[in-house]
């Protein structure tokens, strides 16, 4: 009997779609997206959902939109897609706001207009949007499509933030770190690259292993830095491979270890950070970590040199100055 109710609900919604209820077009359409008691289908999908969609429901205009966009089901269309997503924004559909304001700041089936891109977020973001919250932050950040304004700023990377939006968190951690746009606070700052960090996002785990490092609005803390520099490292970020290699090769809350040191430098430096670059200079020149060979050495010293670090050009021309 509970195998067959599912059976028994598609034929009702089906039914109800066939009298002409949108809402049970859309749902049929979505039920044959996902192959939901019924079958897998989408030519059905698309017919259903245009169906829907003609009669002016919102949610399959978005989902239609979002199907020519991608070409799922039907050839894709930009254009096509960006109409229907346009369509369903005019509605007041939150997410299709979003994603029109999305369009128009990349120029995708639209002429890019970033005041246009601002309207939709704003549109979406009074809605509780988190996302558009997040862009129309952004734009008010960097004073795209709309007159700069940080405080405006921070208070949209605020409202995305507390829905846990990791960009906006650590948006909101650098201003309380710099005090642009609101006052200059450790403790915030620390609260909120945590929460973005602990979602994985690798600059804010970057900047909490600095805070930890640095004491500063927290308890100075090598092997918490250290972990912090890690979690970011391992996604990457070139500046944390650096000081991942830093705390290898001084021993900063971890064991000193001059291979790891090498490790870290050489995944940092490959990326153009010229700090690691100069300090593999160093490692070569010295044979630390690595067999000694000055001719490595120098080459190091001419990429960190090459990267604007004085450092690099002073050892590169004394080592060229002495025949090397």
């Amino acid at each position: 009997m509970q195998e067959q109710a599912p059976d028994r609900e598609a034929a009702a919604i089906q039914a109800a779609a066939q009298r002409g209820d949108a809402d049970a077009q859309l749902r049929l359409g979505i039920m044959h997206l996902e192959g939901e008691g019924v079958a897998l289908d989408l030519g059905e999908a698309i017919h259903w959902l245009r169906q829907a969609a003609d009669q002016g429901n919102a949610g399959a205009q978005l989902l239609l939109g979002l199907m020519y966009c991608g070409g799922h089901g039907v050839a894709q269309d930009q254009a096509q897609g960006a109409q229907w997503c346009h369509k369903a924004a005019e509605q007041g559909n939150a997410r299709a706001q979003a994603l029109v304001g999305t369009m128009y700041v990349e120029g995708r089936a639209v002429r890019r207009d970033y005041a246009q891109a601002a309207s939709w977020f704003g549109k979406a973001a009074q809605q509780g949007h988190a996302n558009a919250q997040y862009n129309l932050g952004l734009m008010f950040d960097t004073g795209q499509g709309v007159r700069q304004d940080i405080a405006q700023a921070a208070e949209w990377y605020i409202k995305a933030a507390q829905q846990g939006h990791a960009k906006a968190q650590y948006n909101l951690g650098v201003m309380y770190a710099t005090g642009q746009g609101v006052c200059q606070d450790a403790a915030q700052a620390l609260k909120w690259y945590r929460k973005a960090a602990q979602q994985g996002h690798a600059k804010a785990q970057y900047n909490l292993g600095l805070l930890h490092g640095d004491g500063w609005g927290v308890r100075q803390d090598d092997a918490r830095a250290a972990k912090w520099y890690r979690k970011a490292a391992l996604q990457g970020l070139a500046q944390a491979q650096y000081n991942l290699g830093v705390a290898y090769d001084r021993g900063q809350g971890v064991r000193k270890h001059a291979a790891r040191a090498l490790k870290w430098y050489l995944k940092a430096a490959r990326q153009g950070e010229a700090r690691a670059q100069y300090n593999l200079g160093v490692m070569h020149e010295m044979g630390r970590g690595v067999k000694q060979n000055t001719a490595t050495a120098k080459e190091w010293y001419r990429q960190a040199c090459d990267n604007g670090l004085q450092e690099g050009c002073d050892e590169y021309a004394r080592l060229n100055k002495a025949g090397f």
